[in-house]
């Protein structure tokens, strides 16, 4: 014969559906966080791209001569 377990305490349910509460909210605050981890790597790649882009721009601009009209040009008869 097989043994039965004796019904649960009323503390005992209340004390399990506080822990599972406790679960279910950690496990929410654990979602959350990687969330916000993943879109502040997300920012960080984003902002890296446009930084290196920028450089690369503005070295492009450096090496690029800038064409200025001469005293000659300047002068109108």
């Amino acid at each position: 014969m097989r043994k039965t377990s004796p019904p649960k305490s009323s503390a005992r349910r209340s004390a399990e559906a506080l822990l599972n509460q406790s679960k279910k909210r950690e496990a929410s605050v654990k979602w959350e966080q990687e969330r916000e981890y993943e879109a502040m790597v997300a920012k960080t790649a984003r902002l890296r791209e446009l930084r290196l882009a920028k450089e690369a721009a503005d070295e492009e601009a450096a090496l690029t001569p800038v064409s200025r009209p001469t005293a000659q040009h300047r002068i109108k008869k």
